[in-house]
């Protein structure tokens, strides 16, 4: 993914997605694109159409802040998509590509994830890699189990889509969130190898990276169809670990609502069996 091909695909994609009423054009007769034309674009951001099109065409990479920000503004891009397009543009020779490195949970965050039981909470990474989960967490669902890619669990895996009866709006908030925890990484190895495996395995995958959306979900609802306790109606709270590129999840539901009463349910079902007074935990009498 260079950086001059991923910037024209950005501008083309939210292009696109952007119907001239929506920025003030009138609609006449039949329009042989989808969304603005390029020179509608540009007059709108006040570039000449020549210009506009060297940028998607990848010939020109260096447009000034003040170009940025007029092109944001007719896309409706919102403030993290506007950073995403002037990181993409930024200038100066692209870094190194990193070598992949095993992100590790901190601490603290570890222990409070563990600490309650009576909640679905893990962590994942930049790449929405499962770090850390606790019980509850792998009972609501297998894909939270540390080591699962929940991307690829999201596109490749039949359990994933079973399970999420709003299938289509986590698939593409897991889209959008990959491409805004991995920033403008043109040449990170890592995100090329998810990328390419997706983009050949599924064609839902491949329609959605194309929309070119950046965001993280911070909070919202989700809608789960699970086979042990039936309907689930969960919030979920998203938290950015500072000075990681970590983020811990958290699922909770509305007090003494049936969903309440059916994750009490699950955390009694996936609860570790008590052991007997007198047992140790190797199952030998104790004395």
């Amino acid at each position: 993914m260079h950086a001059k091909t991923e910037l024209a695909r950005f501008l083309r994609a939210r292009r696109e997605r952007v119907r001239p009423e929506e920025v003030g054009l009138p609609v006449t007769g039949r329009r042989r694109v989808p969304g603005l034309r390029r020179e509608e674009l540009a007059l709108l951001a006040g570039i000449s159409a020549e210009y506009y099109l060297r940028l998607e065409q990848g010939r020109d990479r260096n447009p000034s802040a003040t170009v940025l920000d007029a092109l944001a503004r007719v896309l409706l891009l919102d403030d993290e998509a506007t950073a995403y397009l002037h990181a993409l543009a930024g200038p100066g020779p692209r870094r190194r590509p990193r070598r992949p490195r095993p992100e590790s949970v901190p601490s603290g965050i570890h222990q409070l994830v563990m600490s309650h039981p009576d909640a679905p909470a893990f962590v994942h990474g930049r790449y929405t890699d499962v770090l850390i989960a606790n019980p509850l967490a792998r009972a609501l669902s297998p894909c939270y189990t540390p080591g699962t890619n929940l991307l690829r669990a999201a596109f490749l895996d039949p359990q994933f889509r079973e399970l999420h009866q709003d299938w289509e709006s986590t698939a593409r908030s897991l889209v959008a969130s990959v491409r805004a925890l991995a920033g403008p990484e043109c040449e990170d190895p890592r995100l090329t190898e998810l990328v390419g495996e997706l983009a050949v395995r599924s064609q839902e995958f491949r329609r959605l990276w194309a929309r070119h959306d950046v965001r993280v979900r911070t909070s919202g609802v989700t809608c789960l169809d699970h086979p042990q306790v039936g309907p689930l109606r969960l919030g979920f709270e998203k938290l950015a670990l500072i000075g990681t590129d970590q983020v811990l999840v958290v699922h909770h539901a509305l007090s003494r609502s049936e969903s309440a009463q059916a994750l009490t349910l699950l955390a009694t079902l996936a609860a570790p069996d008590p052991v007997p007074a007198g047992t140790s935990r190797t199952g030998a009498p104790d004395g």
